[in-house]
């Protein structure tokens, strides 16, 4: 699968990557669909369960190289890139848009699933009884998932390590989001906000050479929360990589229906017309990060009015089935060239 790869093929496998990791910070995206509809999906499982047994006495036998090239390195190693690049950059922005211009950042991720789902239908020939109730089955859980009230947060580190596991679905599955899991789970301000603020603060301390954290029980424990969520996020990732290897092996027409249906699902959590509900304190107040941002609890959905805002969210939508198609494009044209 390690193939040569020139500047612009590594200069979009970065960007891909961008992508992947702007995806799966909003809560309803999954950076699973960016992999599938740019045409690296079968690429990154298969490269995903590499990471072995066999992978593992090479490192630890000192053979980097055949290490690096067995689990397809170069390719892992651009998308993380392009992945950590885009929390400190592009999801910061995304962060942003989605503060000041909600409604339409909404609009262009239903778009973009929209697109999706053309994508993936448009080469699937082999419809039949079992791929149409596996269709069935797909779009049932993705909206069921979608309506869930979320729980309250839970520390214990048996459930951090479950969340880790959980939260890779949106890399691994196409229509879950992960950070959307996190919210009905409880723990998104948990593990993607304090926990990542606790690694930030402590960082920041050890460059000035400030190591009171060690007796901050509090920071001490934000930072185990965070590693064992990270444990379970590598074992979920190494864990659905080789089940989904196999079952696309097997059973690739009833798997890719499936997947078709979480997609579809997972258009009622990207739906754009909705308001946000914020967590409330006892008092009702609406709850803040540490960061000062209010904390998301769910949403509430309702059918748009006719007017101007409306037909521009509507061109949003148009404009996000667009990138999809323009990605779907040169992901044929790559193909072809390599070919």
């Amino acid at each position: 699968m390690q193939s040569t790869r020139s500047f612009s093929d590594k200069l979009f496998l970065v960007i891909k990557g961008l992508g992947m990791g702007a995806a799966n910070k909003v809560p309803g995206v999954s950076g699973g669909v960016v992999a599938f509809v740019a045409g690296f999906y079968e690429e990154f499982i298969y490269s995903l369960q590499k990471v072995n047994g066999k992978a593992f006495k090479l490192l630890i036998n000192g053979r980097f190289n055949s290490f690096f090239r067995y689990i397809n390195g170069r390719f892992l190693s651009l998308l993380f890139f392009g992945m950590i690049v885009s929390y400190f950059s592009v999801s910061k922005l995304l962060d942003y848009l989605i503060v000041h211009y909600e409604l339409f950042v909404w609009s262009v991720f239903f778009g973009m699933i929209i697109g999706s789902i053309y994508y993936i239908n448009k080469d699937f020939k082999d419809w039949n009884s079992k791929t149409i109730l596996a269709l069935i089955v797909g779009i049932s859980i993705g909206l069921g998932i979608s309506f869930l009230d979320p729980a309250k947060q839970n520390d214990n580190l048996w459930f951090v390590f479950f969340c880790g596991i959980i939260s890779v679905s949106g890399m691994t599955l196409p229509g879950f989001s992960g950070s959307f899991i996190l919210i009905l789970l409880g723990n998104y301000v948990l593990l993607l906000v304090d926990s990542v603020n606790a690694l930030y603060d402590t960082i920041a301390d050890i460059f000035t050479w400030n190591f009171d954290f060690i007796s901050n029980p509090e920071r001490v424990r934000m930072l185990k929360v965070l590693a064992v969520f990270t444990l379970g996020s590598v074992t979920g990732l190494v864990t659905f990589s080789h089940i989904l290897n196999y079952v696309l092996k097997h059973y690739k027409s009833i798997t890719l229906s499936i997947l078709m249906g979480f997609i579809i699902g997972s258009l009622g959590v990207v739906w754009p017309w909705k308001k946000t509900i914020y967590k409330l304190s006892e008092t009702g107040e609406i709850l803040r990060d540490r960061t000062g941002e209010k904390i998301i609890e769910n949403y509430q959905r309702f059918l748009p009015q006719l007017n101007s805002e409306t037909f521009t969210a509507i061109a949003f939508v148009v404009l996000g089935i667009l990138i999809v198609l323009a990605l779907e494009w040169y992901g044929q044209k790559t193909r072809k060239t390599r070919v």
